[in-house]
């Protein structure tokens, strides 16, 4: 019998509806299973839902303190985390480290930076 290797799960976060459908496209061609959330509720929905989310990449810009307990859970199930930026805020990256970010990045992503960065992680 031959095994269909399981590609990783990866959850997303973003308010904007296109970056969250490109950023999707592009971790689908990369080889990754992706599961996109425009909101805090549709992410928790999606972490308790999707079977053994891998990592997590997070745009924070545009929600509020309560995108810190979405993180501290995925502390809690130890799932890594990136935090995404749009441009350099040092009290957002402080704070998204400060809540176990294994990194922060800024727009606009590097592709091949991000790949290296998300399989060093899984």
């Amino acid at each position: 019998m031959v095994e269909i290797p399981v590609r990783p799960a990866i959850l997303t976060l973003d308010r904007n509806p296109r970056n969250l459908e490109l950023l999707g496209q592009f971790l689908q061609r990369a080889g990754y299973q992706v599961f996109p959330a425009a909101s805090l509720t549709d992410f928790c929905r999606a972490l308790n839902e999707t079977p053994a989310p891998r990592l997590a990449l997070l745009d924070v810009s545009g929600f509020n303190a309560e995108i810190w307990a979405a993180c501290e859970d995925l502390n809690r199930r130890a799932i890594p985390f990136l935090v995404i930026l749009p441009c350099a805020n040092a009290d957002l990256q402080q704070a998204g480290l400060a809540h176990g970010a294994r990194s922060v990045l800024l727009k606009p992503l590097a592709g091949r930076e991000l790949l290296n960065l998300i399989r060093a992680l899984l």
